[in-house]
């Protein structure tokens, strides 16, 4: 049975009953339909109550590794265990969904539903966010064509339009072409919608106030004599705020076994911070004993990021760290070919497991504990899984398995146990890997060597450039927010296992003010994606009875 199969055969429970067991009253909902509500940002007020693991991966092989199909497991088993739990989730992009990495609703018996309304459309919050960017857009292009003050240079603006598919086509074109009544003609672009600032924006805002604010920051460009033109000197801020109003409430929905998840916004960890909204974070803490939340792609990436982005905004943090492995991806990073992956190899698993180690090193640097969970997929071998716990228990890691895949919350228990056990005893000084009063560069060098593992960082003539623009604006002591390659711990997506002794190069670095932090770009990295030779897209279908088949 494929994914879609499973979560189609579930009935779900009517949403108010999922909510009753966050002791939310049905009249707090704002309901779509049966089975998805929104929560008002009143809900639950209150400080903090409960605990909060973070669940993150090591470098993962293209498919990804199953962070969302653990984070609902382990959640799934909590409850079973009599837990008061949580989950915290990405909403899923379309780009992945039409594209080649599927969604982000977990995987067989460990899923959200209702699975084709979340990887579609769900609640409006993606065509809400792209309508806020665009929007901004409009009014760029209506001040230069009126040419009003603040006198914009055309040639200096840094905003883009976005759309929710891969769409390389996109990437580069001209507007404003046909004549004077359409517009002055300049060149811009798209970026995906999980790669807005207006999607990074709402994932680090504090409140309603907080977002309009943040929407005011947005650096929009130059005048021609070279002063920053922000959103609120376009007067922009206010609408988009408008068009965000009902996109800021966490989304409820539920899992194969009935238990309630939060599911806001959905930023990528390759190009923006790879974490769900604090709105959501901080609302689950509120409502639950133990909150179960992701972080996109690698440690490295959306691990580092939430730790030193959102939990440093917020004033949050975890308990734990639940570092998701697998067996293929280890045989990957240590040199077996893709396409061998479900062939046994145990002594290429082991050279694969300095990845591993070193992520395990890079949870350390925060202070904080680790298990690890192996996502046992039906091709590995108990060979290869038993020599992954035993490294991580030379290491001084509890390792477990998980067939939450195929058994549900039951096949994570032990998860959930070794979780627990590694709560109570407390072994935790959390702390961030850099300081913000630093410069940019020295916080970007701390990533990169201490982090990536390498020996020194190189900056393009434009990146100098940005740092110089960064000083202007005030933002050098902002938190850096990397893009890069998902697929190595460098900037070279080819280097796989535990690169060491590499160039970590910095091409240029963008200026997210309004999200509050800054984007050095490494490699190739881009924010609009392209759709492989054979997307997902040509699988799907819907029947005459409205019955959608082929997603997943």
């Amino acid at each position: 049975m494929t994914d879609l199969d499973i979560a189609q055969a579930y009935e779900p429970k009517p949403i108010e009953e999922i909510a009753a067991k966050l002791d939310v009253a049905a009249d707090q909902l704002e309901f779509y339909g049966k089975y998805k509500a929104k929560l008002p940002l009143s809900t639950a007020a209150g400080a903090k109550q409960g605990k909060l693991i973070l669940v993150s991966a090591i470098s993962p092989t293209p498919a990804g590794e199953g962070k969302t199909t653990m984070s609902i497991g382990l959640h799934d088993a909590l409850s079973k265990l009599g837990k008061k739990s949580l989950a915290v989730l990405r909403e899923p992009s379309l780009g992945p969904v039409f594209g080649i990495k599927g969604g982000a609703t977990g995987g067989g018996h460990v899923q959200v539903v209702p699975m084709e309304d979340i990887n579609l459309h769900f609640c409006g919050d993606f065509s809400a966010i792209e309508s806020a960017n665009n929007l901004l857009s409009a009014m760029i292009d209506n001040h230069l064509h009126f040419n009003m003050e603040p006198r914009l240079d055309p040639r200096s603006i840094l905003w883009k339009r976005a759309i929710d598919l891969n769409d390389r086509a996109l990437r580069n074109i001209n507007v404003g072409l046909g004549g004077k009544t359409h517009g002055m003609p300049r060149e811009t672009g798209f970026d995906i919608t999980a790669a807005s600032e207006i999607m990074a924006i709402l994932c680090m805002s504090l409140d309603l106030n907080d977002l309009k604010k943040r929407l005011g920051n947005i650096l929009v460009g130059y005048t021609v004599d070279r002063k920053p033109v922000f959103a609120r000197d376009l007067k922009a801020h206010g609408a988009m705020t408008a068009l965000l109003r009902d996109a800021i409430k966490p989304n409820l929905v539920q899992t194969l076994e009935a238990n309630p998840v939060l599911m806001h916004g959905g930023p990528f960890a390759n190009i923006a911070q790879g974490t769900n909204t604090i709105i959501a974070t901080q609302m689950g803490l509120r409502l639950a004993d133990y909150v179960v939340t992701e972080a996109g792609f690698g440690f490295d990436l959306g691990g580092e990021k939430f730790l030193d982005l959102k939990c440093r905004a917020a004033g949050l943090a975890p308990e734990l760290v639940v570092l998701v492995a697998t067996v293929r991806a280890l045989k990957y990073h240590g040199g077996q070919d893709l396409k061998e992956l479900q062939n046994e190899n145990v002594e290429a698993l082991r050279k694969g497991m300095v990845n591993l180690e070193k992520h395990l090193e890079n949870v350390a640097k925060f202070g904080l504990p680790a298990v690890v969970v192996v996502n046992r997929f039906p091709s590995d071998t108990t060979e290869e899984v038993e020599a992954i716990i035993g490294e991580c228990a030379k290491l001084g890691v509890r390792a477990v398995s998980s067939t939450a895949w195929a058994d549900g919350g039951a096949g994570s228990v032990e998860l959930a146990k070794a979780a627990l056990e590694t709560i109570e005893e407390g072994n935790n000084d959390f702390s961030f890997l850099y300081n913000l009063d630093v410069p940019v560069k020295d916080k970007i060098e701390k990533v990169a060597i201490e982090f990536y593992g390498a020996a020194k960082v190189s900056y393009s003539s434009r990146a100098e450039l940005d740092l110089k623009r960064i000083q202007a604006l005030g933002m050098d002591q902002a938190p850096i927010c990397m893009a890069k390659t998902q697929k190595s711990l460098s900037d070279d997506p080819n280097l796989k296992g535990r690169p060491e002794g590499f160039t970590f190069h910095v091409r240029g670095i963008e200026i997210a003010a309004g999200a509050g932090f800054v984007i050095p770009l490494s490699g190739d990295i881009m924010r609009m994606p392209g759709l492989p030779k054979v997307p997902a897209a040509q699988n799907i279908d819907v029947d005459s009875k409205g019955n959608i088949t082929g997603l997943f």
